[in-house]
């Protein structure tokens, strides 16, 4: 077998493995014990529902397993940012000054062809391909909510563990 890794956006919220079994209308299995700690866990990143309760795939994972694979939006390295921009998530940093302000994962565009009028026309290009770059919502110089192209992460920000998922 290969060795995989995954980030997947879940809900979840703690529940013994009795009360899990409780919750599906399930008989505990013999050799099972009720009071093991863990989860419930909702996928919401697809998968049918499989309980008229929640709308995603529901599951349980013993604590153990859980604390191992996931950990709280709020809190994550960049890295885990970065993971979730390739996901599809908005992200932010808890620490940045501007209120409102967060990233997003821009995949680029194979081929386009610039306005004579634009910079890019001006400058003789008739075609090119826009790269995937990241791309931050942002306040401009007059006060105005703005997009910022191809924002560059600083060394406090690769290096900070207050980054989070912005719904």
């Amino acid at each position: 077998m290969k060795r995989h890794i995954g980030t997947k956006l879940i809900n979840a919220k703690p529940m013994t493995r009795q009360d899990y079994n409780d919750f599906r209308g399930w008989t505990l299995p013999a050799d099972e014990n009720g009071a093991d700690e863990g989860y419930l866990v909702e996928y919401v990143d697809g998968g049918k529902g499989n309980t008229d309760h929640y709308a995603g795939y529901v599951s349980w994972s013993p604590a153990d397993v859980f604390d191992r694979a996931y950990r709280p939006c709020e809190g994550m390295t960049f890295g885990q940012a970065i993971e979730s921009l390739k996901a599809g998530q908005k992200v932010a940093r808890k620490g940045w000054n501007g209120k409102g302000m967060w990233l997003v994962l821009v995949p680029g565009t194979p081929v386009i062809h610039p306005d004579p009028e634009t910079p890019y026309g001006k400058a003789g290009i008739t075609e090119c391909e826009i790269l995937p770059h990241i791309d931050m919502w942002t306040t401009n110089s007059e006060g105005r909510r703005a997009m910022l192209p191809g924002w560059v992460a600083s060394q406090t920000d690769m290096l900070s563990e207050d980054w989070e998922i912005i719904e």
